[in-house]
């Protein structure tokens, strides 16, 4: 299997090695999208769960502090982690909680923190402190559970008042992020009456996120629905503790599928069933209609590159905006250019992902345009430079692919890729 333990380094930039076509069969960590939303449950509910199959990295680490300081009790070996739920009543933590730069924490746990004894302040990195949290917060005051805002521009740190979410019917802008939306929902099954959330203009962004969200609260014995117009959860029906498997990581399964596209050959993901619900999982389509070759089972999925090459592309990515920068990578290798559109919630990223993205794909030596929300590249004669990272797990992994065709490729601040995949670089030397 091409899977390592070893840790990326930590400083100085890591040089990629081409290669030719793929033969392989990789295996990826566990999902960070799921065990983030099954910590929360498993936290909120009564007795003890056990996690199987967790997925590491700094959001999940950040996740467990910060449940931790709220009350529960968390015990790791290896990928199964024991958690001791506090059956909906969380403590009040004298220090604010850090998400550093973990935007699905700090979305996640400012809502969690209404059902907090008393105030939560929660903050984060400095570029944290630039990423919008407002559209929370509004939706928060309007189910009767106040929260303040002491950064700037409607942005962390954030103090929740804590008490308890009284619930009720809320209009929410779920325009820029959808994890505004799944942070309540997944509080919403403990507020005092239930809670009925409608999305502004009727959009809710990545639309998949919630719908992964609906699955797992669903598998822990909560009520909640998702319409086109809004989402209800049904209050008084908590969490259950319980065993819960979590699926190998499909947003870490799209680099080893785009790895496939750029370097030619077959690339197998092993234990990710093929008709997973994951939404990065949707990124197979696209490739398929660049030309690779795509097959499914229960218990695997494989990708293909296309012998001929690959031909270029127009995709709405508002279902996987994640994706959007291993694509665009992809796409730099096309025959024909590329559009990729409905991403505008890129620019309120780890970084501005939009302008990252068209400034190193233009160093790469491909053609790049970022628009308000859409991403043009133009195929190119590729060369050798040094990638910026901009402290972005996923442009330093997105950009460490090109380095498997074109040689002198090389990564700034790899270890920024501890985030979501400590490995990733032991695991793609490996490839």
């Amino acid at each position: 299997m091409a899977h390592s333990t070893a840790s990326a380094p930590a400083a100085g930039p890591a040089a990629v090695r081409p290669r030719g076509p793929l033969d392989a069969r990789v295996r990826v960590p566990g999902s960070r999208s799921i065990t983030n939303r099954a910590l929360v449950c498993a936290a909120l509910a009564e007795g003890e769960s056990e996690l199987r199959g967790a997925g590491p990295g700094d959001d999940t680490e950040v996740m467990r502090a910060g449940l931790r300081a709220l009350g529960a009790g968390i015990e790791e070996d290896g990928d199964r982690w024991r958690v001791h739920g506090v059956a909906g009543r969380f403590a009040a933590p004298q220090a604010p909680l850090d998400v550093r730069l973990s935007g699905t924490t700090a979305r996640f746990l400012t809502a969690a923190a209404s059902l907090a004894a008393g105030p939560v302040v929660v903050d984060g990195a400095p570029r944290m402190r630039e990423r919008p949290i407002r559209d929370l917060v509004d939706a928060l005051a309007r189910l009767g559970a106040p929260a303040e805002i002491e950064g700037r521009d409607g942005c962390p740190p954030v103090r929740v008042a804590g008490g308890g979410l009284p619930g009720g019917e809320a209009w929410i802008d779920a325009r820029r992020s959808s994890q505004y939306v799944s942070g309540i929902l997944l509080a919403a099954p403990y507020a005092q009456r239930d809670v009925a959330l409608r999305f502004e203009e009727g959009v809710l962004v990545s639309r998949p996120f919630v719908e992964l969200t609906v699955d797992v609260m669903g598998a822990f014995g909560a009520h909640a629905e998702l319409s086109e117009t809004g989402a209800r959860v049904e209050a008084g029906r908590p969490y259950g503790a319980r065993v819960y498997a979590v699926e190998p990581d499909a947003q870490s399964a799209v680099y080893a599928f785009a790895a496939a596209a750029i370097a030619g050959g077959r690339v197998v993901v092993e234990g990710i069933p093929g008709g997973s619900r994951q939404t990065d999982m949707r990124l197979l389509e696209v490739l398929a209609r660049m030309g690779c070759r795509i097959e499914r089972d229960p218990r695997r999925v494989s990708v293909t590159g296309p012998p001929e090459g690959l031909a270029g592309v127009d995709a709405d990515l508002n279902d996987v905006p994640d994706a959007a920068l291993a694509l665009a990578v992809v796409a730099a290798f096309a025959r024909e250019p590329s559009r990729l559109r409905n991403i505008a919630n890129l620019r309120i990223k780890e970084t501005d992902r939009l302008a990252a993205l068209e400034t190193e794909l233009r160093r790469l030596g491909a053609g790049a345009e970022a628009g308000p929300d859409f991403l043009r590249v133009e195929p190119g004669w590729l060369r050798g430079t040094r990638i910026a990272t901009y402290d972005d797990h996923r442009m330093a992994m997105a950009f460490a692919l090109a380095g498997l065709r074109v040689p002198g490729v090389e990564i700034e601040d790899p270890g920024c890729v501890a985030k979501t995949w400590p490995d990733y670089f032991a695991w793609l030397e490996r490839l």
